[in-house]
């Protein structure tokens, strides 16, 4: 279940309770929903109870108790859990996870791709520099993901000038270059410095190639033990358990339980990524670039860093280890390794970055 989804079903909830009588607020036109900030639990958190309380004319915790008992009987939520002055904490079960790895896994790099701009054309004037070229180049990408195309011209007057370079990246090499340029947010000035090369994981870039590289390794590794994501069994393994149980949906659904705890930040960052890929065009025009943010390309590149230190922890326990035998638990693990890095490898694409299977 992603955000947009899961925001879908915080609104139901609210229109279930007006017509139970239990609110009597106007539904709101969109629902808030994030992962939880500090002292928050569970996958994600909304703030709905305390934006339709005075509306209701009643405490923001006692529209949170109202709004729990839907939300609980809501498909695909586990747990619900008013925290603070009343943001309502979701817990979602296995299964919710599951059907999202299932369908980042079918659409692999393209994944978060849409034609919700189909036919829309927006306008980017930008001045001879580099980095207004590829920040340009970055939201032009990430608009035609979503069906739109993006005009870049240098006439008439600039409507895109993030802080200039302080010198030619060009040494640092295409890929480290458009990281140095695109990481940093607009208003920030790039270093342009040889950190950007440096093959370790305290190099961002390097570290981002270097997940997406390791989740293929780990899936030619677990080729030659013979098995694969629960999705696509190996031959050898036709008459074991572990296939039966994932055909009865078994491991789909008991999915959240067969992902180490450490590496549970995967799942809400796997969710919430086409709506990162969606705020490259904004809902009110801005007084720069109407209809586009710049700082699109540089909320992806951050959440790709998020999702690269999410995968890193996950992969030293995707394998079987000693005499283990693949399992229902590897099969999940495997399944949310291959949908990291293929949400790696397409958000790298979409900020003109190789991300190659071997680093």
């Amino acid at each position: 279940m992603t955000p947009v989804e899961l925001s879908r079903t915080v609104l139901c909830a609210v229109r279930r309770a007006v017509e139970a009588g239990e609110l009597s607020v106007a539904v709101p036109a969109r629902a808030v929903v994030a992962p939880p900030g500090p002292g928050g639990r569970g996958d994600y958190a909304t703030n709905i109870a305390l934006q339709l309380a005075r509306p209701a004319g009643q405490p923001p915790l006692r529209v949170a108790e109202v709004l729990r008992s839907y939300l609980a009987a809501s498909e695909g939520v586990a747990g619900v859990e008013i925290t603070g002055p009343g943001f309502l904490n979701l817990r979602l079960d296995g299964s919710a996870g599951a059907v999202l790895v299932r369908r980042v896994l079918r659409a692999g790099p393209r994944y978060g791709h849409g034609d919700r701009l189909a036919g829309q054309v927006f306008a980017v004037r930008v001045p001879y520099e580099v980095r207004a070229e590829v920040v340009a180049d970055a939201l032009a990408r990430i608009v035609a993901a979503q069906g739109g195309r993006v005009d870049i011209s240098h006439d008439g007057p600039v409507t895109l000038r993030p802080a200039p370079a302080p010198e030619d990246p060009a040494p640092l090499g295409l890929d480290a270059a458009r990281w140095a340029l695109l990481h940093p947010a607009p208003h920030d000035r790039p270093r342009i410095t040889a950190d950007h090369l440096v093959q370790r994981e305290s190099n961002p870039v390097f570290r981002v190639r270097y997940a997406h590289a390791r989740t293929r390794a780990v899936r030619r590794n677990a080729s030659d033990l013979g098995f694969g994501p629960w999705s696509d069994p190996g031959p050898h393994d036709a008459d074991t358990d572990v296939v039966a149980d994932a055909e009865a949906g078994v491991v789909g659904a008991d999915f959240g339980l067969q992902v180490p705890s450490a590496a549970h930040d995967l799942l809400p960052l796997l969710a919430d990524y086409p709506r990162i890929l969606a705020t490259a065009v904004t809902d009110a025009p801005q007084p720069v670039t109407p209809g586009l943010d710049a700082g699109a390309p540089s909320r992806l590149a951050r959440h790709l860093l998020a999702l690269a230190d999410a995968t890193l922890v996950l992969l030293p326990v995707v394998l079987p280890r000693g005499e283990e035998k693949p399992s229902a638990a590897h099969r999940a693990r495997l399944a949310l390794t291959e949908a990291a890095g293929a949400v790696l490898a397409g958000g790298l694409s979409l900020l003109g970055i190789d991300a190659p299977d071997h680093l």
